[in-house]
């Protein structure tokens, strides 16, 4: 019961801070002042407002009263916009670094997603993300021959290369399909979001493609836990979310 109660007492916290009750800067109550609230110990309590930490609601230091960092990160997948043009809408600083651009041949599963000829040779990218210069996502990115020679044209720091390759090129991204699991982080990803080996990500896989249904890239994008939220909408006529079975942690 005592597990429970304190995912209650978190969600009922989370609820507040979402809803504008406890804007971004503002200090929760004590410790005591919620224990009081909720007749429940300050033990329970601290375990709430510990896993509000680890989602990046609130400051994690100890012995203080907790501050209120942000709310909610929500991101739709209504529009096909970028991550630069999906972070700027909800007005935070997003800034990226390409660590690197490699020629190599396409993997089965790439050439596969990609309609390429098994071999092909692609251009493979890992580039890290940052939020307001906090590191909240590593994109590793398979794109079609076709257009490698464009992103290896853009700078270290481009900020959209979604949007680079529509001003310069023409190249743009008509049609994207996304598969959503999660997985722990290994350690490059821990050093790169600067989280613990075996952390949770959320991972996001998407392949887009052009006008014409050419396949431009097969993107691996996996965020620290926290740092987003995927937001879907459907109805009973147009339902675009399907579940597929498969390990948690494949």
């Amino acid at each position: 019961m005592g597990a429970a109660r304190y995912l209650e007492i978190a969600e009922e916290i989370r609820r507040a801070i979402l809803g504008g009750d406890y804007p971004v800067g503002a200090q929760l109550p004590s410790e005591s002042d919620l224990a009081a609230r909720w007749s429940v110990s300050r033990g329970t309590v601290r375990q709430a407002v510990t896993l509000l930490a680890s989602e990046g609601l609130i400051g994690s230091r100890q012995g203080a009263r907790r501050i209120v960092l942000r709310q909610e990160r929500r991101h739709s997948f209504a529009e096909l916009n970028s991550f630069a043009q999906w972070a700027r809408t909800m007005g935070y600083r997003v800034t990226s670094r390409f660590l690197h651009r490699v020629r190599r041949p396409a993997t089965p599963e790439e050439a596969s997603r990609l309609a390429l000829p098994e071999g092909t040779e692609i251009l493979d990218v890992l580039r890290l993300r940052f939020l307001d210069d906090e590191p909240v996502m590593v994109e590793r990115t398979a794109y079609a021959d076709w257009v490698a020679p464009t992103v290896e044209a853009l700078p270290v720091d481009c900020e959209s290369i979604m949007n680079s390759m529509a001003e310069n090129a023409g190249i743009v991204a008509h049609y994207g399909e996304h598969l959503i699991d999660a997985l722990p982080a290994g350690s490059e990803d821990a050093r790169l979001l600067e989280v613990r080996r075996g952390s949770p990500l959320l991972r996001q896989r998407h392949l887009t493609s052009d006008h014409s249904g050419r396949a431009i890239e097969w993107t691996d994008d996996r965020y620290r836990a926290g740092s987003i939220t995927f937001n879907i909408s459907n109805s009973v006529g147009t339902a675009p979310l399907e579940r597929h079975a498969g390990a948690l942690f494949a």
